[in-house]
């Protein structure tokens, strides 16, 4: 098959179409023919060197795919074969055919192409193992999430629509603080040319908000415990601007904050298919009524995979990046 498996780190431009052996499905999981392939951040820090696979997965680029059910490994139905699935995987998207724990997929109704399809399962399953069940989001809350037009951002958007949450955003251009109120936001602010603390706490009536969802780390953290409410909830998904930093405690002890966190990726398949039958039960309903779709941002065939990595590296994305196997 064709893939996309780098043989040393770098950039973009190691990330040539090689062939490699179509991966056997063993216990309890199933073979896709990949139809599209969603691209996330991590996976650039993976090409880079900087966010390895973890024990066991593929060295093949790709954490989420969406296709066809070809074949099924010992304990997996054989009435699967044949099914449209998109599918959370630890590794391996980025290929024409690829293994993934029956747990860990979900069904593609007729509401989804294969390419919308793609582009779920990796911020879906980050943003309501996050908001919804670390930070225990409910109906009335605030939430403030930064990156307010990535992927994720535009996922929590869309959840926070569906779930009567209200969602601030943070975004880097105006154009990009136009397309996250067009998306549902309730307000966007431009970090580059606003505090957006200040703007938080005007927005709030001086109250705050009660979650903050934060993929940049570093000094945004102590900023970001100027935004929350109290019984505030802050929510680290990842460390752009670094993962060291210096709490106010005294802060977190007057206004008794909950300072949290995860990674998904290492996680084990018996969590990951538990959190999908979560979702399967919570939100994979508002998908078939084709009222939860992921934004599209643009598609790229998967034998330039480089060029894809290139335009989410550029920063000027809106939504996700998908690509398309022929």
């Amino acid at each position: 098959m064709l893939a996309v498996d780098p043989e040393q780190p770098g950039g973009p431009e190691v990330l040539v179409p090689a062939t490699r052996p179509v991966p056997v499905p063993g216990e309890g999981e199933v073979l896709i023919k990949v139809a599209a392939a969603g691209v996330n951040r991590p996976e650039v820090m993976q090409r880079m060197g900087l966010y390895p696979a973890p024990p066991g997965a593929p060295s093949i680029l790709g954490l989420e795919a969406a296709g066809t059910i070809v074949a099924v490994g010992s304990g997996a139905p054989r009435e699967m074969i044949g099914q449209a699935v998109c599918a959370l995987v630890s590794g391996g998207g980025y290929a024409e055919y690829v293994v993934a724990p029956l747990g860990q997929c979900l069904p593609v109704p007729p509401a989804l192409t294969m390419i919308e399809a793609a582009a779920m399962p990796e911020t879906l399953f980050t943003v309501w193992t996050n908001v919804f069940e670390r930070a225990y989001a409910a109906d009335g809350d605030w939430l403030l999430v930064h990156g307010g037009t990535s992927g994720i951002g535009m996922m929590a958007i869309a959840l926070a629509r569906l779930f009567r949450l209200t969602v601030l955003v943070t975004a880097g251009s105006e154009s990009k603080c136009q397309a996250a109120r067009r998306a549902g936001a309730a307000e966007a602010i431009n970090y580059k040319t606003e505090d957006f603390v200040a703007r938080v706490m005007d927005i709030t009536g001086g109250r705050g908000v009660d979650i903050v969802l934060d993929m940049v780390g570093g000094d945004y953290v102590p900023r970001n415990l100027e935004c929350l409410a109290e019984e505030g909830r802050h929510v680290s998904i990842a460390v752009q601007r670094g993962a060291q930093v210096t709490i106010p405690l005294w802060q977190v002890m007057r206004k008794r904050l909950v300072i949290t966190g995860s990674t998904l990726r290492a996680r084990d398949t018996e969590f990951k298919s538990l959190v999908a039958e979560e979702i399967t039960r919570t939100v994979w309903p508002f998908v078939e009524q084709g009222r939860l779709k992921p934004v599209i941002d643009s598609t790229f065939p998967l034998a330039d995979a480089a060029e894809a990595h290139r335009r989410m590296e550029s920063g000027e994305h809106v939504g996700k990046i998908v690509l398309t196997v022929e």
